[in-house]
């Protein structure tokens, strides 16, 4: 099992820059620490992209970096997309591992 790290863009609002509650994003936190062990949450930040179907989302998103397999990031990345209503959801790999003394 290759552990490595990963950073995920996690929505902080919604279509039409509706915010999502306090406990929607804890329901997230709680999903991920129970399949990986831990998240770390980093501070959120602007974000635009434009759809395949041409239309640009501005939205503030909240990066966060998890150290996990590459199926346990996959996982992550459909319960994300499907729990927040995303047409889409970003991550990528930052490292090889993460060393924790």
């Amino acid at each position: 099992m290759k552990i490595k790290l990963w950073k995920i863009l996690v929505p902080a609002s919604g279509n039409n820059d509706k915010d999502f509650t306090y406990e929607h994003h804890k329901a997230w936190d709680a999903f991920v620490r129970e399949l990986t062990g831990g998240v770390t949450i980093l501070k959120t930040a602007k974000g635009q992209w434009v759809s395949p179907h041409g239309q640009l989302y501005t939205d503030r998103m909240i990066p966060c970096e998890i150290n996990c397999t590459k199926k346990q990031i996959k996982k992550i990345a459909i319960f994300t997309k499907k729990h927040y209503e995303q047409e889409a959801v970003a991550y990528y790999k930052i490292s090889g591992g993460m060393h924790i003394i």
